[in-house]
């Protein structure tokens, strides 16, 4: 049998059911059968969250998730995957906790990253991650440069995520928003860097890659949970 995965979510919803959605067809996609991997999901609350985040709580914020986390490891998860990008700016500090490994979603974007010969990303995302630098620390080391957009477009995507993707308004008028900050930017590929952004940005949309996070982490769990499964 596949591995259990255990998925915190909740931050958002739109892109936690993406992420449960995603993996099943990859699933079967995959091995062409019904048997799938069990799956357990805990959901925090979304505000609670990104309050920690707005008010800079590393600690709260840190033992919030572990929260999660732990009620996770109660259900039998034999693995974790956060269905975010933010908070993988503790990604350390949760793994040292956690009784069961995690899979990062940084690690398998800068994975591909090399994979594709890139070597100067755009990263999108809210606020909280284009200020943070946990991307171009996992990038650094393979030759990879990490740009962000002005502050003036940063708090224009923010709200973007926000005040729509997460709610599940998706707007053509959003969309090309979206790729005209993108092309304002010399750069050889775009990090979507929130896991809501690929649910409105696909990769046709640009002449560059778009590296859609959320379709990187599902593939890393499928190979993680598949690997010496037995039918």
């Amino acid at each position: 049998m596949a591995k259990r995965i255990g998925i915190l979510g909740g931050v958002s919803a739109e892109s936690t059911v993406e992420y449960y959605t995603r993996l099943i067809r990859g699933y079967f996609a995959r091995q062409g059968n019904d048997h799938y991997p069990e799956i357990v999901i805990y959901s925090l609350d979304f505000r609670h969250f990104t309050n920690f985040e707005d008010n800079g709580d590393r600690d709260g914020y840190i033992a919030y998730i572990m929260t999660g986390i732990r009620a996770l490891e109660r259900a039998g998860a034999e693995f974790i995957l956060m269905s975010a990008n933010s908070p993988h700016s503790v990604f350390e500090e949760l793994e040292t906790q956690a009784v069961v490994p995690m899979l990062s979603i940084v690690n398998a974007t800068a994975e591909d990253a090399k994979r594709l010969g890139l070597k100067k990303l755009l990263l999108l995302g809210i606020k909280y991650t284009m200020q943070s630098t946990f991307y171009q620390k996992a990038c650094r080391g393979m030759g990879i440069e990490i740009v962000t957009p002005v502050e003036s477009e940063q708090d224009e995507i923010n709200g973007i995520i926000f005040e729509e993707l997460a709610r599940g308004i998706f707007r053509d008028e959003t969309k090309q928003r979206l790729l005209q900050i993108i092309a304002g930017y010399p750069v050889d590929g775009v990090i979507l860097g929130c896991t809501e952004l690929p649910l409105i940005l696909k990769s046709n949309d640009a002449t560059i890659p778009l590296l859609d996070t959320l379709e990187l982490h599902t593939q890393a769990v499928l190979d993680y949970a598949l690997a010496e499964a037995v039918e």
